[in-house]
């Protein structure tokens, strides 16, 4: 007998990914694109990997296939929950949607109102959703499909793996993924005895957090294992500094806790392919990049000088991406260095966005500013920039300065979480290190931040050479999704008796 005959005769290992947001059904942040990437590599490795996620307008317009197959009953929702069965538009991946229309079907964002304002029902919407992952996972869900493993992401998946553990029914492995601390999923504790939970997780000390229920405190509690999108992250969750008051927890489930760097998706962020960019290249062939650069200039309004530099910021207006230090060392870097421009696009909080519109209009022709994020902008602002100017007090992970090397664009970075993992840095002084792909610095402060940004500038007027060797090393460093679900393969090996059908499909995966 073959392998492949082997192969065929282990049945797959059915893993049910529990999500918020899946790009490009619904985004917010970088979960949607890891939720979007993480199961097609799985299903590469011969995994039967379904994801169930909220049925947003967006997301049941974009969906294909679209088919109910599923119509239940929750005593939390008026009228039945169908479950829509369709694929993503990009990959072919299939995705459940809990339709719930008055949960789901509204105006605004996927946790805010139209004036930013969390949904008041928020703990009911993804209580919700992980009350249906659970009755699938658990075969009660009328699909002729049930997983071996749950895997759920971050707080809104958190109450899955809580409801799993006091179900009483037939075990089902689970491993529960943080993507960002600092997002809890926290409500008034009267809120459990409105979610129809259990009668012991009303009062559990694993679901309170401060007085609080906690949806990201009963992931980290009653998940089989927990992994965080960086090994760094993993490291820095259980200090003080970063555990966002969980980090005694954390270090108390030391054990189970592991960090799986993030990839990106090879394919969508492909400046060799990508229909979004005026003209493509590769790290072969870099040509393009400066054809990208003159069309940036132009639609940003900037001087058309391919020798000038740009420096870009993705992100959200957030105290965590230090937007409030560039806003305030922006002046201070545009006056130090007059061939610099700078493009900011990205939404968050009120004050720094009018903060960035002002320095614009005053800086007209130096800083571009735009809150109105949109992916293709995004692609282009990667392909002609030179720079990504990435602050961060915390970063998980970090997708965006993956983006930013894979189209050749250096990121000025703080040493923390995930930007260590990812970024090379080239050194506070003297010669760029070889492979180099970046600059760090390690205080969360204007000073720190100058003084990265004037080493890269020199870098780029003074050693014109290493700069083009930087953009090389950035450009081919391997951000494949294989490498990571291979990972995550060997942390769901763990959860199964050796000798189980799961633990041999895996292994056959992994050979």
């Amino acid at each position: 007998m073959g392998r492949s005959d082997v192969t065929q005769s282990v049945p797959p290992v059915r893993v049910l990914m529990v999500t918020a947001e899946v790009y490009p059904l619904a985004k917010t942040g970088g979960l949607a694109d890891v939720c979007a990437a993480l199961p097609p590599a799985l299903m590469g490795l011969g995994i039967d990997c379904r994801t169930l996620m909220p049925g947003y307008p967006d997301a049941l317009a974009a969906i294909e296939g679209a088919e109910v197959v599923a119509e239940i009953g929750d005593r939390l929702v008026s009228g039945p929950i169908r479950i829509v069965s369709g694929r993503t538009p990009d990959s072919a991946a299939p995705v459940w949607l809990v339709d719930a229309p008055s949960l789901y079907r509204r105006e605004g964002g996927l946790y805010t109102d139209s004036e930013g304002r969390d949904w008041p029902d928020n703990a009911v919407r993804f209580a919700v959703l992980d009350r249906i992952a659970a009755r699938i996972a658990m075969g009660a869900a009328g699909l002729d499909w049930s997983p071996n493993l749950v895997h759920g992401h971050d707080w809104h998946a958190g109450l899955t793996h809580a409801l799993l553990a006091e179900s009483g029914a037939m075990r089902v492995g689970n491993v529960f993924t943080v993507h960002n601390l600092a997002y809890q999923g926290n409500f008034p504790f009267e809120t459990a005895a409105a979610l129809d939970l259990p009668p012991l997780l009303h009062r559990a000390a694993e679901v309170e957090f401060y007085g609080q229920f906690s949806f990201l405190k009963a992931g980290l509690e009653y998940a089989d294992r927990i992994t965080t999108v960086s090994r760094r992250y993993a490291e820095e969750i259980t200090t003080p500094e970063f555990g966002c008051g969980l980090d005694g927890v954390l270090r108390r489930r030391a054990a189970v806790l592991s960090g799986v760097t993030n990839a990106i998706d090879l394919e969508l962020w492909n400046p060799a392919r990508d229909p979004w960019i005026a003209a493509r290249y590769s790290a072969d062939d870099r040509a393009g990049k400066v054809a990208c650069k003159r069309a940036l200039q132009r639609e940003l309004g900037f001087v058309e000088d391919a020798s000038r530099t740009i420096g870009t910021f993705v992100s959200r207006l957030a105290w965590q991406k230090m937007a409030d230090v560039l806003l305030a060392e922006l002046p201070v870097l545009l006056d130090r260095h007059p061939e610099l421009d700078v493009a900011v696009l990205g939404r968050g909080d009120r004050d720094l966005e009018r903060g960035f519109a002002e320095l614009a209009a005053a800086r007209s022709g130096r800083v571009w500013f735009d809150r109105r994020y949109d992916e293709p902008r995004a692609h282009r602002l990667h392909a002609g920039a030179d720079l990504l100017l990435h602050g961060s007090r915390f970063e998980p992970c970090g997708l965006t300065q993956q983006y930013a090397m894979r189209y050749g664009t250096l990121p000025v970075a703080r040493r923390t979480g995930g930007l260590v993992d990812s970024i090379h840095d080239a050194g506070a002084s003297g010669p760029v290190e070889s492979g180099a792909t970046g600059f760090l610095y390690d205080a969360a402060d204007g000073q720190a931040f100058r003084a990265a940004v004037d080493r890269a500038m020199a870098v780029r007027r003074e050693q014109p050479a290493e700069w083009e060797r930087m953009v090389d090393a950035a450009m081919r460093r391997n951000a494949s999704w294989d490498a990571a679900a291979r990972e995550y393969l060997g942390i769901y090996a763990g959860l199964f008796r050796p000798s189980s059908a799961p633990a041999r499909a895996i292994e056959l995966a992994l050979a």
